[in-house]
């Protein structure tokens, strides 16, 4: 008889859309989409919240509460905002 396994840690919810996040810097420094963006990522990126928008296999459309312009990560490089 296999033994069962149960996990016991808590996993952040997932997220989806209307979810308030901010970036991870360790995640998103070195990637892709910072490669691609300005040299020095604004600070509002890592501080928060941004909203997500919509969210396309493992990209989110975020929009921030800014006059800028809504931008597209991976979700593995957001975290839940916690105020």
């Amino acid at each position: 008889m296999a033994e069962s396994m149960t996990d016991t840690t808590t996993s952040p919810p997932p997220l989806k859309k209307g979810s308030l996040v901010r970036v991870n810097r360790a995640a998103y420094c070195g990637s892709l989409e910072a490669a691609a963006s300005d040299p020095a990522p604004p600070d509002y990126l890592f501080a928060g919240p941004g909203e997500i928008l919509l969210v396309k296999g493992e990209y989110a459309q975020l929009r921030w509460n800014r006059p800028v312009p809504d931008v597209w990560l991976r979700l593995d490089q957001l975290e839940a905002y916690a105020a």
